[in-house]
């Protein structure tokens, strides 16, 4: 076991576990797409616009018609027509016409421009509908959209690996995909042990607690984009949970083990997870605080996770590591796990453990015109410096202290 128990820096540990493979993919239908993870990149099968199209309401018109054209001196043009919506001007505009359109409207032949209808007017010497009055000059090409302006056949637009979104969505459905080849949602089972656990729905015996954090890890869990199996609890006995660990993973893509990775007597992960297919074991502790115990394996191609026991431990733990691994078993391009940041200062002085990568749990105040990050106390035993926390503060390995009024980065909830 001594060499299963070496710590691995922070930025090691996450190479490993990036190594994780996806799970298959599927074919689903387009309208239950979103918030799925392509599994091929699409590219454009054709120009988008197709055809020249106004992006303004107004007339259709020859540019050269209308040069020098002004409120002062307008041109008259004669109305032949207008752009029914959903179908193609039957005609050409010829020198001296116009062509009544709307927004989206296909630009008939022969016109290269779009008046605005607020440049124009009925024309004053009454001839009605059929005549209209431009009194600005227009280029060629004004407030018309080109064919291919907007995307050009054969483009890449959603690269694999991207979880799809409502706009993304909106793309394929106007090029006339019905269904995609997305990532399987990875079926990931939560299981607690410890025999001083008991259901949340219970009453603590002298020297229980309830699990709280098979029920959180289940929430981040389904947060991440998985389908999750709240498996229950599992005592302290290794046979009992090599054959549990063994049973989640026939049907399971993942198995997450709250609790029982730390190093001690009852602490039985690692000897329970010792004989999995391999590769097994790939490390068991990372050089974080909190969050040392952590333990990570693969049975196969399936990653076994031993979380530490403790809330907050656990908490951060899944927000720097497992969450960014959930992704990437679910076929998700590496990203950003914390995308919302914000600079500020540390309101008090601290000091990290030598070539240890800490996670401050902080809340953000307002004071002397500015924010500044307040670490909260308490451990990684403690829970109530999470649920108060606005986010963390990452201080890497190479940092062995900030000192107050540093500029930090807090890695926003």
């Amino acid at each position: 076991m001594t060499a299963a128990l070496k710590l691995l820096p922070a930025d090691e540990a996450w190479r490993v576990i990036a190594e994780t493979p996806p799970v298959g993919h599927e074919r689903v239908a387009l309208v239950a797409a979103a918030g799925r993870v392509l599994a091929a990149p699409f590219d454009a099968p054709a120009d988008l616009p197709g055809e020249r199209r106004s992006v303004m309401d107004g007339f259709a018109v020859r540019a050269a018609d209308v040069r020098g054209a002004s409120a002062s001196s307008p041109v008259v043009l004669a109305v032949i027509g207008n752009v029914p919506m959903g179908e193609v001007f039957a005609g050409a505009i010829a020198v001296g016409q116009a062509v009544a359109i709307a927004t989206g409207g296909v630009v008939p032949e022969g016109g290269d421009a779009v008046v605005m209808v607020e440049h124009t007017a009925p024309a004053a010497d009454g001839g009605g509908g059929d005549r209209v009055q431009v009194a600005r000059e227009v280029y060629a090409g004004a407030n018309v959209v080109q064919p291919g302006e907007d995307v050009r056949r054969g483009g890449r637009l959603l690269p694999a690996g991207r979880r799809l979104r409502p706009q993304d969505v909106a793309v394929l459905a106007t090029f006339g995909v019905t269904t995609v080849d997305v990532f399987r949602r990875p079926h990931v089972a939560v299981m607690s042990t410890g025999n001083e656990l008991c259901a949340p729905d219970e009453t603590p015996r002298p020297g229980q607690v309830r699990d709280s954090n098979g029920v959180t890890l289940a929430a981040q869990v389904a947060a991440a984009g998985c389908d999750v199996t709240l498996a229950g609890i599992v005592r302290d006995e290794a046979a009992a949970l090599r054959r549990e660990v063994a049973r989640l993973l026939a049907d399971h893509d993942a198995v997450i083990l709250s609790g029982g990775s730390s190093i001690g007597t009852k602490d039985l992960s690692a000897d329970a997870l010792a004989d999995l297919d391999p590769p097994g074991i790939l490390f068991h502790g990372i050089d974080i605080r909190p969050g040392k115990p952590t333990l990570y394996a693969r049975a196969g191609g399936k990653p076994v996770v031993g979380m530490p026991g403790f809330p907050t431990s656990s908490l951060v733990v899944f927000d720097a590591f497992i969450r960014p691994m959930l992704w990437r078993l679910g076929g998700e391009a590496a990203r950003e796990p914390w995308p919302s940041r914000r600079q500020v200062r540390i309101a008090r002085e601290h000091r990290s453990v030598a070539g240890r990568e800490d996670y401050l749990r902080v809340r953000l105040v307002e004071r002397d015109g500015g924010t500044w990050a307040e670490a909260l106390p308490g451990g990684s035993a403690t829970l109530s410096n999470i649920v108060l926390a606005d986010g963390l503060v990452r201080v890497d390995a190479a940092t062995p202290a900030l000192a107050a009024g540093d500029a930090v980065e807090v890695l926003l909830y």
